[in-house]
C-alpha cells in the first residue's frame, strides 16, 4: 500500500489539470498559433529546425514574422510547413516576394498589419484617414484571398475602440468583410481594467487573440512580456475570454530573444497550469519557468 501512495497522489494531481487534448475551447492545443518565433529566437533556427520544433510542441499553425535576412528562406519555410502539415496561418506585414509565393503555393494566410495612427482633429477624421491609408492593402489582400488583421501596436490605432471603428467603416463602406482585428495582450496593458468591455466590442471582428502574462502597468515596469501564469491578471483575463465564448485562434508568443522553444514551453506550461483554475480547481504548484527569473 505504501508503494502505491505516491502513484495515487501523482494521478490525483494530473486528474485536476487539463491536458492538451481536453483543454477547454478556445485553449486546446489544436487552436493555438505559434507567434514571434523567427527573429526572436536566440538559436536562429532555420525553416526545417523551426518546423520540427513547433510540431514537437504540438502546434499546428504558425504566424510568421520576419526580418530582411529571412526573405531568402520564405519559400523553404512554406515547403517545410507543407511537408510537416503545419498551417502557414499568418504573415507579418507585407512583402512582394511573399505574395508571389502565396499565389504559387495557393496559400491564403492572414496578413497582420499594424493599425495606422494618422493625424486628425477628431476620431472620425482619424478613422477616415486610416481607412484611406489602408485601402490599397485591403484591396491587395482581397485579391489574394487573404484576411487582413489590423494589429494593435500602440498609439491611436492600437486602441480597441479605434480598431473597431476602422474595421466597421471598411466593412460598411468598402464591403471589406475580410478585414478584422488581431489583438495582442502584450500591447494592451492600459486596457486590462476594461478588457471585458473591449473584448465584447472587438469580438465580431477578431481574427486572432494573442496571449501574454499581464501585470498592472507591466510595460512601464519593464514587464511587457511575461510567460503565461506569471502575470497577476492572467487567470481573470482567461476567464473573461472563455465567458465571452470567443472561439477563434489564440496566439502563444515567443518575442523575448531566448531559445524560442523554451519560451514557448514556458507559456504552454503556464497555460496548462491556469486552465484547471478556470473551473475552480486548486492552483497547484506553479510552473518552473525556463526563461523567466
Amino acid at each position: 500500500m505504501r508503494r502505491t501512495l505516491p502513484l495515487l497522489v501523482a494521478l490525483a494531481v494530473c486528474a485536476g489539470r487539463a491536458t492538451p487534448a481536453d483543454a477547454p475551447a478556445p485553449f486546446a492545443r489544436t487552436n493555438l498559433v505559434a507567434w514571434c518565433i523567427v527573429p526572436f529566437d536566440a538559436k536562429k533556427r532555420g525553416p526545417a529546425e523551426r518546423t520540427e520544433m513547433v510540431k514537437k510542441l504540438g502546434f499546428a499553425r504558425v504566424a510568421y514574422d520576419w526580418r530582411d535576412e529571412h526573405v531568402a528562406s520564405f519559400e523553404e519555410e512554406i515547403k517545410q510547413y507543407k511537408k510537416h502539415g503545419i498551417e502557414f496561418f499568418a504573415f507579418w506585414a507585407t512583402h512582394d516576394k511573399a505574395f508571389e509565393l502565396f499565389a504559387k503555393y495557393d496559400l491564403h494566410p492572414q496578413i497582420w498589419q499594424t493599425a495606422p495612427s494618422p493625424a486628425g482633429k477628431t476620431d472620425a477624421e482619424r478613422t477616415a484617414a486610416a481607412v484611406k491609408q489602408l485601402l490599397p492593402l485591403v484591396e491587395r489582400c482581397a485579391k489574394a484571398k487573404c484576411k487582413l488583421g489590423l494589429y494593435n501596436h500602440g498609439g491611436w490605432g492600437g486602441e480597441p475602440a479605434n480598431l473597431v471603428a476602422v474595421c466597421k467603416e471598411l466593412r460598411q463602406t468598402h464591403k471589406a468583410e475580410h478585414v478584422g482585428i488581431v489583438y495582442n495582450l502584450h500591447h494592451g496593458h492600459d486596457h486590462i481594467a476594461n478588457f471585458e468591455k473591449s473584448l465584447a466590442a472587438m469580438q465580431p471582428y477578431l481574427l486572432c487573440l494573442n496571449l501574454n502574462g499581464m501585470n498592472t502597468d507591466g510595460e512601464k515596469k519593464g514587464q511587457k512580456i511575461l510567460p503565461l501564469g506569471a502575470g497577476e491578471h492572467d487567470l481573470a483575463l482567461l476567464k473573461q475570454i472563455r465567458a465571452a465564448k470567443y472561439a477563434g485562434p489564440v496566439g502563444i508568443i515567443g518575442h523575448t530573444n531566448d531559445d524560442v522553444e523554451l519560451r514557448l514551453k514556458d507559456n504552454l506550461d503556464g497555460l496548462d497550469w491556469l486552465l484547471p483554475q478556470l473551473d475552480g480547481a486548486p492552483a497547484g504548484a506553479k510552473p518552473k519557468y525556463r526563461t523567466q527569473k
